[in-house]
């Protein structure tokens, strides 16, 4: 006997429109989530455009000189200072990513069953919680 065909259901468009609205809370979730990550405090003094550069050009001064092992090092170096000072460039609105977030953080967070401490843990601030309607009592 052959295998029977399953009639294959069609979904209904409330159900389209749902996935379609859970993936775009979960873009606009994690956009801010990079974007806090990003955009973190470092440890220590902070580098700015100027130190960044004056350290390329002692590096630029160093290479020809520099015995093989060095000159390795120094050119990694340069290339790291490179892609710090192309990141410093690109400015991120934070404002307009938290906005997104915080009207889609609460019916994600409900969704998906994400606490306020999981929130927290991952840098999320507390106002920008409040904001969204997320307290410590959720989830």
């Amino acid at each position: 006997m052959p295998p029977s065909k399953k009639a294959s259901k069609k979904m209904s468009d409330t159900h389209k429109a749902a996935l379609a609205e859970g993936r775009e809370q979960g873009r606009k979730v994690r956009r801010y989530l990079e974007a806090l990550e990003a955009n973190k405090p470092k440890r220590g003094r902070k580098r700015t455009t100027e130190s960044m550069q004056k350290r390329l050009e002692q590096i630029e001064r160093a290479l020809p000189s520099a015995d093989p092992l060095k000159r390795l090092q120094l050119v990694q170096e340069r290339l790291n200072l490179q892609k710090q000072l192309e990141a410093a460039d690109q400015k991120v609105d934070l404002a307009a990513l938290e906005a997104d977030f915080v009207a889609v953080a609460r019916d994600y967070s409900e969704r998906k069953g994400i606490s306020y401490a999981a929130w927290r843990e991952l840098g999320v601030p507390t106002s920008t919680l409040q904001a969204a309607g997320i307290t410590r009592g959720s989830s």
